[in-house]
């Protein structure tokens, strides 16, 4: 009963899996994530990943980091999805309870991370780098935050550059997958 306890109330953000279904998930992970406890017992992490292509790629990543290591743990870093369908940045630990088939129980710690880097961004270019992961066009972004599209334009291109690609997908798929948690977050 005392680990019971504890795994509820611990700061940290947890879950239990069993061959990615959710077993258990503790109050900070249902904080961090946005739901209730009922709305996630029972279900696939699918919902919670920005796209099928993530949860696979991920899940494999994880799967084989698991089976390489020798303590049975693996850690990464990815940009995870909200119940209100915003992505956000977040720092993952697992380690697995059965080493001889490593996604049958395995318990994940999550940490939301305010990424830093080499790669300096000002203010109104992490502004726009959200919007920008979360998929939507220079002028839907113009719109809600009371822009001209060109001047939303301006910064992707120059977001585009200090990134070194040349479309907003890949734009979006650099900062999801590798660069995002290396930019410098100024406060």
């Amino acid at each position: 009963m005392q680990e019971d306890v504890l795994f509820e109330l611990a700061p940290a953000a947890l879950v239990l899996l069993s061959h990615r279904q959710i077993q258990q998930a503790n109050r900070a992970f249902l904080e961090l994530f946005g739901y209730e406890k009922s709305a996630l017992i029972g279900q696939n992490m699918r919902i919670l990943f920005p796209s099928d292509a993530d949860y696979q790629m991920i899940g494999n990543q994880a799967w084989q980091g698991v089976i390489a290591a020798r303590n049975g743990c693996y850690s990464d870093q990815r940009f995870m999805r909200h119940r209100q369908g915003k992505l956000f940045w977040v720092k993952t630990h697992a380690r697995t309870l059965t080493p001889h088939d490593p996604f049958a129980q395995i318990i994940w710690h999550f940490a939301a991370e305010n990424a830093q880097t080499e790669i300096q961004l000002t203010p109104r270019e992490k502004e726009i780098s959200q919007w920008v992961v979360n998929g939507y066009s220079c002028k839907y972004i113009a719109r809600e935050m009371g822009l001209s599209h060109r001047t939303v334009e301006v910064h992707v291109a120059n977001l585009k550059k200090k990134f070194a690609i040349h479309s907003k997908t890949q734009l979006a798929h650099k900062m999801i997958h590798t660069q995002l948690p290396k930019c410098i977050q100024d406060t």
